[in-house]
């Protein structure tokens, strides 16, 4: 009889241990909408955690150094960051299209039109709020795309305000924070780059370093097209490299990536506190 109670108490102790293992190995998912059961949506809703955030990403050549889904790789760690720190957010799967197009001499880029990526956006959002949302954001890693979320974002809110129900667009997280991280790569002397520049190598370096994201023997040689600014029409007498790459990418780190990512996460957290106060 006490060698029984006994086994039974082994028994029950290794159930418990095993589920709390279960429980605290499984708790980052908790806001990833794909990795979570029906059973755990509803339960984490009914908690309070009503925010949907509906993050973009997008398949396209990023440079010779760099796979081609990093913006929707980037993406899927970015918006489950800001749901984390937002404490009543759950992050939808995010969508691996931007608006864009496909290009035979580098082909690395699966794009959509802005009246489709408009769609599909609309209708995620409104199959979210179907679920239970009481809040939904609309965000994107890419800028093709940024002003047909914000319409999108606009034309469900006066839709569904009336029921309590908010439709927002985030696009601080990306325009204001790469426009500052810029800033600050400016001041402290680095070179001048945008597409497959420091900013997207440094982030996939720190995110993805040691998941093969980023060829880092390529580093070294990441150099590409001059920067030019918005508007301005193309020197016939610079040197076209057309490897896709954007400036120079040479001097990209894990730790400039780490300070990419906490200021997306951070703009994009303040943002969506301000927005839906």
């Amino acid at each position: 009889m006490i060698m029984t109670t006994a086994k039974t108490a082994i028994c029950l102790l290794a159930l418990c241990c095993a589920g709390g293992y279960a429980q605290s190995k499984n708790a980052p998912a908790l806001v990833d909408f794909e990795m979570m059961t029906w059973p755990e949506v509803k339960q984490a809703m009914q908690q309070g955690k009503t925010t949907a955030l509906i993050y973009n990403g997008g398949t396209e050549q990023r440079g010779p150094q760099n796979v081609n889904g990093g913006h929707t790789l980037m993406g899927h760690a970015i918006v489950i960051a800001i749901a984390e720190k937002l404490g009543d957010a759950i992050a939808a799967p995010v969508m691996p299209f931007s608006v864009n197009n496909a290009n035979p001499d580098l082909p690395g880029t699966i794009g959509l039109t802005g009246p489709l990526f408009a769609a599909l956006n609309e209708q995620v959002a409104e199959q979210m709020i179907k679920n239970g949302f009481k809040n939904v954001v609309l965000m994107g890693d890419h800028g093709g795309g940024q002003k047909e979320l914000g319409e999108v974002a606009k034309k469900l809110d006066e839709k569904y305000s009336g029921q309590g129900i908010r439709v927002v667009f985030c696009d601080e997280v990306y325009q204001k924070a790469q426009d500052d991280f810029d800033k600050w790569l400016a001041a402290n002397n680095y070179p001048v780059s945008s597409h497959a520049g420091i900013p997207d190598t440094s982030e996939m370096l720190y995110l993805g370093g040691d998941k093969g994201w980023v060829r880092k023997d390529l580093i070294a040689t990441a150099v590409g097209d001059p920067v030019r600014k918005r508007g301005e029409a193309r020197d016939p007498n610079a040197k076209r490299i057309n490897n896709g790459i954007t400036g120079d990418a040479r001097p990209s780190t894990a730790e400039l990536g780490k300070r990419a990512f906490d200021i997306k996460v951070a703009y994009a957290v303040d943002q969506i506190h301000r927005l839906l106060k």
